[in-house]
């Protein structure tokens, strides 16, 4: 799962940014307003992570921009900002929770598990499934009906993740690399095929379908 952070603190983005990594997210960082607007515009993302005082374009700016052009996509703003017009200005301009520094980690990636699980399939339940195999954000477990619960690599989780978000859909190799790796980080070659392999040898050679020629998907739900 691709996400972007968009954070002017160096030793704060750091900090996310590594625990993001840490929890099997694929993390692109931009370091002001300008910069998030770009990426957002060429690049795909399951959830945006927004700061509201940043340099050249004010975080309320960007979030303006980004849902006037009707992008959806799940965002969740971080601010020192306590001042409750601040706060119903984000919520009320389309942010889908608010966050105040400081924080603890842990707290910041359940409020996103939370919103990608609301955006995504409109659940309170935090298992991804599709009927066949069921995975757990909160602690990278998969399992099958013929499967004890499998703790998954990080890699591991993310790409089967990416594919029980969109069961059905068939992802390509470049949709699979883009929810693994961020900006920066060494694609290595034939990923894939190994992180797919990996899945299979643990919950089963049929949880993930080849489709010859275009990509790779699980069964939509049963």
């Amino acid at each position: 799962m691709r996400v972007l952070l968009v954070e002017d603190d160096a030793m704060i983005g750091d900090a996310i940014q590594a625990a993001l990594k840490d929890s099997a997210y694929a993390v692109d960082w931009a370091h002001n307003g300008k910069a998030a607007l770009a990426s957002i515009s060429c690049q795909y993302y399951d959830l945006v992570l927004l700061d509201l005082g940043l340099p050249e374009k004010d975080g309320h700016d960007v979030l303006n921009t980004i849902r006037t052009k009707g992008n959806e996509v799940p965002l969740l703003i971080i601010t020192a900002r306590d001042d409750l017009d601040d706060r119903l200005r984000g919520l009320d301009g389309g942010a889908d929770d608010y966050l105040q520094k400081p924080f603890a980690m842990a707290e910041l990636l359940a409020r996103m598990r939370a919103v990608l699980r609301r955006k995504s399939a409109g659940s309170a339940t935090p298992l991804l499934s599709n009927g066949i195999v069921s995975l757990d954000p909160t602690t990278r477990e998969a399992t099958t009906d013929s499967t004890e619960p499998v703790r998954l690599s990080s890699r591991e989780f993310a790409l089967l993740q990416a594919l029980l978000i969109r069961p059905g859909a068939i992802l390509s190799r470049s949709d699979l690399e883009d929810r693994i790796y961020g900006w920066g980080e060494e694609v290595e070659s034939n990923a894939v095929e190994f992180l797919i392999h990996a899945l299979r040898r643990k919950l089963g050679s049929d949880i993930i379908k080849n489709v010859r020629g275009v990509g790779w998907m699980v069964s939509k739900s049963v």
